[in-house]
């Protein structure tokens, strides 16, 4: 099979602040659902003008210019509109999300057939939300798991998705929930994963994968779960940053590419002998300083590029890429996080491109 090579098209129909940080000047906001209660009515036109702006028709094609033939594409649980359950940061704004995220879902999927691009379809922020992190929707708040209803809602959404997208030739994958949280009960995540399994081959065939992440925890939490059979065509992903613990901040540019190439490639060779299931490594970037997205993680203000000067950092940056290529090419895929960001050139494909961190292509 074809090896996945793709982008994150974040921030999108999920917002992150640290990536568009211009949508959230003079709200007091720290995520989507803070946002929209804030904005209130307001929320709708500029929400709307975002989805037609962030990512368009031009930014497929030049995806598919540059050889990638993946996207994954992050949406809310709000993406159908409601009803959704209610969660008290709601507060009296009952239903505060924007409507209309479907059809920007529906052109997304006819844009990247246009290009031949395949699609992951990730449920990034669940009702109630799932990891606490401004990507799950609430920053600070990590219920998801603490309310049959949020869980029953995830799984109902992940089916309607389904049937709606059954017949799209792009559609490739759904992700059944990005980056639970390490302290979600592992039995509880397992049970929704194979739930949503259930939910979403009730309309699609096995032709379709069903992916899921690893939650934070060791791989080999999973060995023997989800492997065929009974179950097909099903994914494993991961996400590898370097930028979010005090080691990785204190650590420089040389061991960084050596946890790269010798640590993380003898986990990539591990889980392809042992899983039993295709991975991808769903999310990764340039990014080793983390103050560029510190809005919720905490840690020292160092970074690998201290002392280095600017020549010094462009050849660590394109050492940095090519060393993690090298190594997540040995999974079946990965996708970079992100497509772009509004100040954040490590952790921009197009910025990373345009600068030579990145290769001019990727076939």
């Amino acid at each position: 099979m074809e090896r996945l090579r793709g982008v994150n098209l974040g921030s999108w129909l999920v917002l992150e602040k640290w990536m568009v940080p211009s949508l959230f000047e003079g709200v007091e906001a720290t995520d989507e659902t803070t946002w929209c209660v804030a904005l209130g009515e307001e929320a709708t036109p500029r929400l709307r003008a975002h989805w037609a702006r962030w990512i368009t028709r031009e930014d497929f094609a030049w995806i598919a210019e540059r050889g990638l033939n993946a996207v994954r594409i992050p949406f809310g649980h709000w993406v159908l509109g409601p009803p959704y359950p209610y969660h008290p940061v709601y507060g009296t704004r009952r239903e505060p999300f924007v409507t209309g995220g479907i059809e920007v879902l529906d052109r997304a999927l006819r844009w990247a057939e246009e290009f031949g691009l395949k699609v992951v379809l990730d449920l990034h922020a669940a009702a109630g939300c799932q990891n606490g992190f401004d990507n799950g929707g609430i920053l600070n708040v990590c219920d998801w798991h603490t309310k049959a209803e949020y869980i029953d809602h995830s799984v109902e959404l992940l089916g309607r998705l389904a049937e709606r997208y059954r017949a799209e030739p792009a559609l490739f994958a759904f992700e059944v929930l990005n980056e639970p949280r390490w302290d979600v009960p592992t039995d509880i995540l397992k049970r929704y994963y194979e739930r949503a399994y259930a939910a979403i081959r009730a309309h699609c065939p096995p032709t379709v994968g069903v992916m899921f992440h690893d939650g934070f925890r060791d791989w080999r939490e999973y060995l023997g779960f989800m492997n065929a059979p009974p179950y097909e065509n099903v994914w494993f992903d991961v996400h590898r940053y370097q930028c979010f613990t005090p080691e990785d901040l204190e650590a420089d540019i040389y061991e960084h590419l050596r946890e790269t190439v010798v640590d993380l490639r003898a986990e990539a060779d591990a889980i392809g002998r042992e899983l039993g299931l295709p991975t991808v490594c769903g999310e990764w970037s340039l990014g080793l300083k983390l103050q560029e997205v510190s809005l919720w993680a905490d840690g020292p203000t160092t970074h690998p590029l201290e002392g280095l000067d600017a020549f010094q950092q462009g050849v660590a940056l394109r050492g940095y890429a090519a060393a993690q290529l090298l190594t997540f090419e040995r999974y079946r895929g990965w996708f970079f996080w992100n497509y772009k960001t509004e100040t954040t050139p490590a952790w921009c494909l197009r910025e990373a491109v345009a600068r030579g961190w990145l290769p001019a292509r990727f076939n």
